[in-house]
């Protein structure tokens, strides 16, 4: 990687850092939301290390999302697990090495459901919690969202044994823009039933 475009990255790492430190402090999650929205739209019309191409970013209007629900913001109870060694399905031609840490437990739509918790294998580490759910490969991104990927400072919030799932602030991966990006997917143990219709979508 060149020096300039390592310190436009750690300047994107950064601003991302910022935005999910202002998210967790926020009393009202609605407010947090709108700003994220705004911050993220920002950084990909014109930062140097947008995930868009040159052609999709001189058309670029806004990323596409659903309307904020709060009812699609729960808590989810931490259930912790042996570190077991995961290759996580990618974008690119090999998979990814995360250690499954454990699960979170949590209701949504009347039911109970789990999804597994990723941890980095490489150097530093990071929490990491993809998902597909019924809307992934029509309205939303086939290979799934994110909620959590500490490594790059998207962190909603955790502690004393819960975990923040606000999928409004669920979005797709790199990949899902330009294809030269390679990130891990969600794996099938991570497939929600239900339709989660919040965080970024496809645009309709």
């Amino acid at each position: 990687m060149e020096l300039a475009d390592a310190i436009d990255l750690l300047d994107w790492k950064r601003r991302v850092f910022d935005l999910y430190a202002d998210v967790r402090a926020a009393a009202e999650p609605r407010a947090a939301w709108d700003r994220w929205r705004t911050t993220r739209d920002e950084l990909f019309a014109g930062h140097p290390q947008t995930p868009l191409t040159d052609a999709d970013r001189a058309t670029f209007g806004g990323l596409a999302y659903y309307a904020y629900d709060p009812a699609l913001r729960v808590e989810g109870t931490l259930q912790p697990a042996s570190p077991t060694s995961s290759e996580l399905p990618s974008s690119g031609d090999s998979p990814i090495l995360f250690d499954r840490i454990g699960r979170a437990r949590f209701e949504l739509g009347g039911a109970t459901h789990l999804l597994e918790l990723y941890w980095l294998s490489a150097y530093a580490g990071g929490l990491f919690l993809p998902f597909r759910d019924a809307t992934s490969g029509t309205e939303t991104y086939g290979g799934g969202r994110y909620l959590y990927d500490t490594v790059k400072g998207a962190d909603v919030g955790v502690g004393d044994g819960r975990l923040t799932l606000d999928f409004n602030f669920s979005y797709h991966p790199s990949c899902s823009y330009q294809p030269s990006w390679v990130c891990p997917l969600a794996p099938p143990a991570n497939t929600l039933e239900i339709p989660v219709r919040a965080g970024e979508r496809t645009r309709p």
